[in-house]
C-alpha cells in the first residue's frame, strides 16, 4: 500500500497563499477524519533556536498559523510547543517566541504558546535502542501530535526534517544527554527513529518554501524552494523531501534506519499528490560539509576506524567571531568546550563530531572544517 504525501506549491509566506495550499493537501490527504470536537492538539514546530523567520533555521510561523487555523476550524483546542536547544524555561521560551516572530502571531490569530517547561520519563517498551525518554508534558497531554518541520541539511544526520523535528519533543538540556549515551551517528538516529515511532505524530508538515542548504541546521543560508509537502507518514514525508533537494533517502542515516524496520517506504512505495516533483527539484542544492564519502565503506574493516577519525570534519572557533557566551559549552554533551579570555576553546581529545556547538552558536561563530589535521 503506497504512502500519501502532498506537495504543493507555495512561493512565499502571505498568509492566504499558505493558507490555501495547507487547505488542499489536507483535503487531498483526507485529515479530517482524524479529528473531533475538544480534541487537545500539539502543534510542534522546529524552534531550534532564537532566529529571524528569514533565516530560515526555525518554521516559519506563517506556516504553523495556517496549519493551527484549519485544526481549529475542525473542532481542535490547539497548542503550539517546542523545546529549543538550551536551557529550558518560560523565560528562555517567550524570548524565543519574540525572536522567531511566533509571538506576534499567536497574538494575531489567537493561540496558544506553551510555557509548561515540565515533563515526565516515559517507557519505550517498544524501541529498539533506546527504552525511555524525557517528553515535555504538552505532548503528553496532547491527543494528537502534528509535526511542522522546517526543511533543512543537518551537519550531523545529514537532513533535518520530521523526524528529526520530534527531538525537540525531549527537554532543552536533556538533549546532549541522549548526543553522550548514543555518540555514533548510527546510533543517534537509532535513537531518533525510536523517538519519533514512541510519539508518532499523525500528521507532518514539511517548510519548504524557503529551505536551508550548508551547514545546517543554523549555519547553512537560505535558499527558496517553493513548496510545502505534507503526510501522515513523517519518513515519507522526509524521503519525498531528501528527493527534491538531491539527496538519496537511502544514504541519510535516519531514512536508512526506518527502512531497515519498514517505517520507511521505498521510492516507488511513495504516491506524490497535488504537484510534480521534477517542477521543485534543486539538484544543485548545497550539501553540508560534513557529509561523508562511501569509500570508508570499500576500504579492509581494520583501516576504516582510523580513516573515519582522520576524514570527519571537525568544529572549529573562530576566535574572532566568538563573544564568550558560553551557548557552545553548555550544549555540548562531553563537556569539551571551555571559556578561556572569554573566547571558546573546544579539547579534541573527547570530541564526538555531534555538532551540537555549530548548532546552538548564536553568532555562526563556529565552522566545520574536513580534514582537518590536529593535535589530540
Amino acid at each position: 500500500m503506497k504512502e500519501d504525501v502532498a506537495l504543493l506549491a507555495c512561493g512565499s509566506y502571505a498568509f492566504e497563499e499558505v493558507k490555501q495550499a495547507v487547505d488542499e493537501q489536507f483535503r487531498l490527504l483526507s485529515l479530517d477524519g482524524l479529528l473531533h470536537d475538544g480534541m487537545e492538539v500539539l502543534v510542534k514546530p522546529n524552534l531550534i533556536m532564537r532566529s529571524a523567520p528569514e533565516a530560515a533555521a526555525v518554521t516559519h510561523p506563517t506556516v504553523v498559523a495556517a496549519v493551527a487555523c484549519w485544526l481549529r476550524e475542525h473542532g481542535a483546542n490547539v497548542t503550539i510547543a517546542d523545546s529549543p536547544g538550551g536551557v529550558y524555561n518560560p523565560t528562555v521560551l517567550r524570548a524565543i517566541y519574540r525572536g522567531t516572530g511566533y509571538q506576534a502571531m499567536a497574538e494575531e490569530y489567537g493561540f496558544l504558546l506553551n510555557t509548561d517547561c515540565s515533563y515526565e520519563e516515559v517507557k519505550n517498551p517498544g524501541g529498539t535502542l533506546c527504552h525511555e525518554f524525557p517528553i515535555i508534558a504538552p505532548a503528553l497531554r496532547a491527543e494528537l501530535i502534528v509535526d511542522v518541520a522546517k526543511l533543512k541539511t543537518h551537519c550531523m544526520t545529514m537532513l533535518s526534517g520530521t523526524v528529526k523535528n520530534m527531538f525537540g519533543a525531549v527537554p532543552g538540556l536533556m538533549k546532549p544527554e541522549l548526543h553522550c549515551r548514543f555518540p555514533q551517528k548510527p546510533e543517534f538516529c537509532e535513537m531518533l527513529v525510536d523517538l519519533c515511532s514512541m510519539l508518532r505524530p499523525s500528521i507532518c508538515v514539511l517548510d519548504g518554501v524557503t529551505a536551508m542548504e550548508g551547514n545546517g541546521p543554523t549555519g547553512g543560508r537560505p535558499r527558496h524552494v517553493g513548496v510545502l509537502l505534507a503526510g501522515r507518514n513523517p519518513f515519507a514525508v522526509d524521503c519525498a523531501g531528501a528527493r527534491l533537494i538531491g539527496m538519496d533517502p537511502a544514504s541519510i542515516p535516519l531514512l536508512a534506519a526506518g527502512m531497515r524496520r519498514g517505517l520507511c517506504p521505498g521510492e516507488g512505495d511513495i504516491r506524490v499528490l497535488g504537484g510534480d516533483p521534477a517542477r521543485f527539484a534543486v539538484p544543485d542544492f548545497l550539501q553540508p560539509e560534513s557529509k561523508t564519502s562511501d569509500f570508508i565503506d570499500r576500504l579492509p574493516r581494520f583501516l576504516r576506524p582510523l580513516a573515519s577519525k582522520v576524514t570527519t570534519p571537525i568544529p572549529k572557533i573562530r576566535e574572532s567571531a566568538c563573544v564568550g557566551c558560553g551557548r557552545c559549552a553548555e550544549s555540548c554533551p562531553q563537556h569539551t568546550i571551555t571559556i578561556e579570555n572569554h573566547v571558546a576553546k573546544i579539547h579534541y581529545q573527547h570530541c564526538i563530531r555531534c555538532y551540537c556547538c555549530h548548532e546552538m552558536c548564536p553568532m555562526q561563530a563556529i565552522d566545520i572544517k574536513r580534514f582537518s589535521l590536529f593535535r589530540l
